[in-house]
């Protein structure tokens, strides 16, 4: 918001809380098939770094620039980075390095500026959740472990903890404090999709909520502060942890209206949380101060795609859909 005039500022605000926006669709990519969490082929992610937009296409990861007046993106990347013999499955953007695990069971580093990569390989299947900070990298897979990987010089890909989950890994998040992390499984060989670890030994500290579902996968997770966390998965529900007041109970939780999946999620770390659901690209924005969705969009019919993935700036959202990037200017 830096910048932006404070009469800006307003109208910009009150145009996300009335929907009001003007869509595009930035850039499109043939889809292999059409899929789903459970199907081997994997789907877009994406990060943002202000400048870049960083959107996973197959194996590469590729860097679109952002028009500086925030009109869109350029249609070619001004960068590509490989290293993947599979689809990338998820990536995540800290201090000008990329980390990204993929189906061929990899992780790969990349230093943004500048040509240092490197490639190790980390689990038996699917890389499907990565987060790096503080020199580690936590990593979750369909092999049903979570590992805490050193980056430290001359220990660089050396495994120091392997976690037996008992079930797929779909996300993972290292805590701000950088001491433990937090892992969202399938909720089908363990009754407790939601567990935090410690990061320096590997063990179990708490999990989080009780009584869920079988199949109550938890498919992304969010820190807000070291304390607050936010988490979505198959069971329809937004649910906003307050890890100090208790374990056992969230201390909000919002239910998607039309009962979807919810694929992934985001918030502002402040009131506003965007949520991408299963069916027909529906992107949420809600109100932590409200009990009901505050708007939502429907950005793709009549074939239903889910979304994948979803960042917002203070102007746009960003949407990856199946087979195409859809972005909301609140600008407009």
């Amino acid at each position: 918001a830096a910048g932006i005039p404070v009469k800006e500022r307003v109208k910009v605000s009150q145009n996300w809380r009335h929907g009001r926006c003007r869509r595009e669709t930035v850039l499109k990519w043939k889809c292999k098939q059409v899929a789903s969490f459970s199907s081997s082929f994997l789907m877009p992610w994406m990060e943002l770094d202000g400048e870049y937009l960083y959107l996973s296409q197959a194996e590469n990861i590729q860097a679109y620039p952002i028009c500086p007046e925030g009109t869109g993106l350029q249609r070619h990347p001004q960068a590509i980075f490989s290293g993947h013999q599979e689809d990338v499955c998820r990536f995540v953007l800290v201090n000008s390095h990329i980390v990204s695990g993929g189906g061929d069971g990899s992780i790969v580093l990349h230093k943004i500026h500048g040509s240092y990569s490197v490639k190790f390989s980390a689990h038996e299947q699917e890389v499907n959740c990565v987060d790096f900070q503080g020199g580690l990298i936590v990593s979750g897979s369909r092999d049903r472990t979570a590992k805490v990987w050193s980056l430290s010089a001359g220990r660089v890909g050396q495994c120091l903890h392997t976690v037996q989950t008992e079930d797929r890994v779909w996300s993972i998040a290292i805590s701000p404090l950088l001491s433990s992390f937090v892992t969202g499984t399938a909720c089908c060989g363990h009754t407790s999709p939601l567990r935090i670890w410690d990061l320096e030994s590997g063990q179990l500290l708490t999990c989080l909520g009780t009584d869920f579902h079988r199949g109550a996968g938890v498919l992304d997770v969010f820190y807000e502060t070291p304390s607050l966390l936010l988490s979505c998965g198959y069971d329809t529900y937004i649910r906003y942890w307050d890890i100090r007041t208790s374990t056992r109970k969230c201390v909000q939780e919002w239910e998607e209206p039309h009962d979807s999946a919810l694929y992934c999620i985001r918030s502002d770390k402040n009131h506003m949380i965007a949520s991408g659901s299963s069916y027909y690209g529906v992107v949420r924005l809600w109100d932590k101060r409200q009990t009901q969705c505050l708007q939502s969009f429907h950005l793709s019919s009549p074939t239903s795609s889910p979304v994948y993935c979803l960042r917002f700036s203070t102007t746009h959202l960003y949407a990856a859909l199946a087979s195409a990037l859809h972005v909301l200017d609140f600008t407009a």
